[in-house]
């Protein structure tokens, strides 16, 4: 039996939402210029990532602070895995259901999609919970037909409020029915709720500083949360949530020399110096004389990482780097891959200093 039917069996409610449909599960664009300026983006960032995309991650502001407060977390758990941010704040699952249609997955072909929306659906009188199951139910409906090779990781709604009150109470009656739509082959199920709140209920400013979106510690309650099954479905190795051992820095980190062939097959050499912080990379390589390329959306797990650096070219165009490796003691051995008169690949070493 396909998902589609499973759904309509696990909730008969779906039929009805078919026939009568509603705002939750009819597909909507925003128009506001920031909303059409961040799907803009979304879509040139599916485009980028294309293939290599192992996972994306679906929702509103909560999915889209993955890029404020969540950024060092994300550095250390997705960016090895090339993941996507397709979080846009404000939005609602009608909002969601429009994007996936115009763009967001667009050459995507990732191994899981982690899900979490429909909280804008639930203030005031807006939507019913059966209608916002209904339309958070839609879009998991929408990733499997568009992306059949891909899991999905649907994640309850998150807790708001700092105590017990009937916004939280309907999101919790949303979540009862919603669990209901995975089925552990397809479409899996996670729930963090208790991990957000207190012994007593409250919901600590320290993990929402709003009650309602994350702070940095909280991201990473919600990392380490969905870790085992993420890595599970992408079939990699789990990233410890362990920081850095206080007996020193990283190996990686501190200044190199780094050497590669130049276009005339000869060796050039230049200094590179390296930070690490936790599983974020940072530093620069010199060019030549005073000029330095910046490291960009640097990783690294264990001994192994990854960063891109960006060259502008005498004709006012620019090449990017793909640069990873792996150190061992004082020695890096990588591979730099980039995309001039089509794909090219280069060795590269560099020894400390």
């Amino acid at each position: 039996m396909n998902l589609i039917a499973r759904l309509l069996l696990v909730s008969p409610l779906l039929s009805a939402a078919l026939l009568a449909g509603h705002s939750a599960v009819d597909p909507a664009p925003r128009t506001d210029k920031g909303w059409q300026d961040r799907q803009a983006l979304l879509n040139q960032r599916a485009a980028e990532a294309s293939a290599k995309a192992q996972v994306i991650f679906v929702g509103d502001s909560i999915t889209q602070g993955w890029e404020g407060e969540g950024k060092e977390i994300w550095a250390r758990y997705y960016a090895h895995r090339n993941a996507v941010n397709l979080g846009i704040g404000g939005d609602r699952t009608q909002h969601v259901l429009w994007r996936l249609a115009n763009g967001n997955l667009k050459g995507l072909k990732p191994k899981a999609a982690v899900v979490m929306i429909g909280t804008n659906n639930s203030n005031g009188e807006d939507n019913t919970p059966q209608q916002i199951l209904e339309g958070v139910t839609a879009v998991v409906r929408r990733l499997r037909e568009d992306l059949p090779e891909t899991k999905v990781l649907l994640l309850g709604i998150f807790p708001r409020g700092e105590n017990f009150n009937p916004q939280r109470g309907k999101l919790a009656m949303i979540n009862q029915a919603l669990r209901r739509v995975a089925d552990g082959k397809n479409v899996f199920w996670s729930d963090l709720a208790d991990r957000f709140l207190a012994d007593d209920g409250t919901l600590p400013r320290e993990l929402m500083p709003d009650y309602l979106h994350l702070s940095p510690k909280a991201y990473g309650i919600w990392a380490e949360a969905i870790e085992d099954q993420l890595a599970s479905i992408l079939g990699d190795a789990r990233v410890s949530a362990a920081a850095p051992s206080a007996a020193g820095p990283h190996p990686l980190q501190g200044e190199w020399t780094w050497t590669i062939n130049g276009p005339d097959g000869n060796p050039v050499s230049a200094p590179l110096s390296i930070r690490v912080e936790g599983g974020k990379v940072t530093g620069r390589f010199q060019r030549g004389g005073d000029r330095w390329l910046d490291i960009s959306g640097g990783t690294v797990e264990g001994n192994r990482f990854r960063w891109t650096v960006k060259r502008d070219r005498p004709d006012g165009t620019s090449m990017t780097y793909e640069m990873s490796g792996t150190v061992d003691g004082d020695a890096i051995t990588g591979e730099a891959k980039t995309d001039f008169n089509g794909p090219q690949t280069s060795s590269w070493t560099a020894k400390k200093k």
